[in-house]
């Protein structure tokens, strides 16, 4: 590749990345404010979660369309087609951590008007870790490092712990009093929705094992 041809498609490489940093950030927000809004019970926060996923998931299609066009117009290989191809399915993962985000706070709107619940901390500790292993994941997908991205992963387990924590006191709420179990419902899915997440930052950590040593390894197998 001559060098300006190089220069091109380093230039747009780079641009492709910090736009997925940008949806990073923006899925990082919308998981801690849904499980702020469900904490709460703010609506009004838990409306704009469900707003703002909507530009996560524009974000989603225009980086698509980039990657498809740099393959269509630098005909890049080996390693830097393995980039375009890992950062395409962690910009699908990332859209649907958005819509995990975006489901916890639709349970705010039908939490309105019932009985209230103890809230659990389990919960805002479980979204923490989730934050924490997606930033961990994008520290290892920026430094290109298939260690890091492993030791990401591995915490997931961390937040398979705390969903079992909390089908377990959920249950408990729902056998001690059945006029809660509409509301305990919400809050195991506000759970699952969180597990989920644990899930696809998984698959973002498999993607840059992928695009750093051109191995396909399935992390954390269940």
């Amino acid at each position: 590749m001559v060098a300006s041809a190089r220069s091109a498609l380093d230039r747009e490489l780079s641009e492709i990345r910090d736009h997925l940093v940008r949806m990073e950030s923006l899925v990082d927000t919308a998981i801690e404010r849904a499980v702020r809004a469900f904490t709460e019970r703010d609506v009004a926060l838990a409306r704009q979660v469900i707003q703002e996923d909507m530009a996560i998931n524009d974000l989603r299609f225009q980086i698509e369309e980039e990657c498809l066009a740099l393959i269509a117009t630098q005909q890049p290989a080996a390693g830097d087609l393995r980039a375009i191809i890992a950062m395409m399915n962690i910009l699908v993962d990332l859209e649907r951590m958005g819509d995990h985000a975006a489901g916890i706070a639709k349970m705010v709107l039908r939490m309105s008007g019932e009985a209230r619940l103890k809230p659990l901390s389990d919960l805002p500790r479980m979204a923490a870790v989730c934050r924490e292993m997606l930033r961990q994941s994008f520290d290892a997908f920026l430094a290109r490092d298939p260690e890091l991205a492993r030791q990401a992963a591995q915490r997931d387990d961390e937040i398979d712990q705390f969903y079992q924590q909390i089908f377990r006191i959920v249950l408990s709420y729902m056998l001690e009093d059945p006029r809660m179990i509409t509301q305990a419902t919400y809050m195991l899915w506000a759970g699952h929705n969180l597990e989920r997440i644990g899930d696809r930052v998984t698959n973002i950590s498999e993607r840059v094992i992928f695009m750093t040593t051109g191995q396909m390894k399935e992390l954390n197998v269940k």
